[in-house]
């Protein structure tokens, strides 16, 4: 048996997710995790969590699905590392945050552990004011994109704004420290629930950042008072 993440596309109405369910398992595969990840405007986008007796089916499967009204794959991909708990995922990321003693060892856990807990491709803290890079991923683009990149949307940068400029890459904005943190990966867009997750991971780091910087100030300045 095998474990797969579909996403879905699908018309906000009953019965609709029943008749996905009804494809699925005509194939001899079996619906076991549901994720409402978006909806407005009289549709839904689901990530659901298949059991399948084998990869070969996914064709056959998608034929299925396809096949019915309203519906649209956007993505499938094979769940690697498991079943998917976005929910704990992110708790887990955050935990991390709070054990971290150090500003650089802060920022480093949180590039990797969102790179990890949104299946991204790459991740990188960065100072959208002067387009540095403070902490990145392996896969990260290059300095001279992000620095372009950031330059083109700077005044997007923290705002609802900015989720417009681009679906595949998520902003979330550190409003303390007046950082930003940026998600990005191909083929598989960021929608509202995962960008939600992300702004408050953001924010929990963003506090981490600022206990540290209080702590490091009064290490190197003993006779302030808190």
């Amino acid at each position: 048996m095998a474990t797969y993440v579909m996403r879905v596309w699908l018309a906000d109405r009953p019965g609709a997710l029943g008749a996905i369910a009804s494809r699925i398992g005509a194939v001899g595969g079996d619906l076991i995790g549901i994720d409402i990840l978006e909806r407005g405007e009289g549709r839904v986008i689901d990530e659901l969590t298949i059991n399948l007796p084998n990869g070969d089916l996914i064709p056959l499967m998608l034929s299925k699905v396809n096949e019915l009204d309203a519906v649209d794959v956007e993505d499938i991909r094979s769940a690697v590392a498991g079943l998917p708990h976005p929910l704990a995922d992110a708790l887990e990321v955050a935990a991390d945050f709070l054990g971290e003693d150090s500003i650089a060892t802060l920022f480093d856990a949180l590039v990797n552990g969102t790179d990890a807990a949104f299946s991204a491709e790459w991740a990188a803290v960065v100072d959208p004011h002067s387009a540095t890079v403070l902490a990145r991923s392996p896969d990260t683009p290059t300095e001279s994109w992000l620095e372009a990149f950031i330059t083109g949307t700077r005044a997007a940068i923290g705002s609802k704004e900015a989720t417009a400029f681009a679906s595949d890459i998520a902003w979330a904005g550190l409003e303390v420290s007046g950082l930003a943190l940026l998600v990005g990966r191909s083929g598989r867009p960021f929608r509202a629930r995962e960008r939600r997750q992300l702004a408050t991971l953001a924010r929990i780091a963003d506090h981490r950042w600022r206990e540290l910087v209080a702590r490091d100030s009064l290490r190197t300045n003993p006779t302030r008072s808190s």
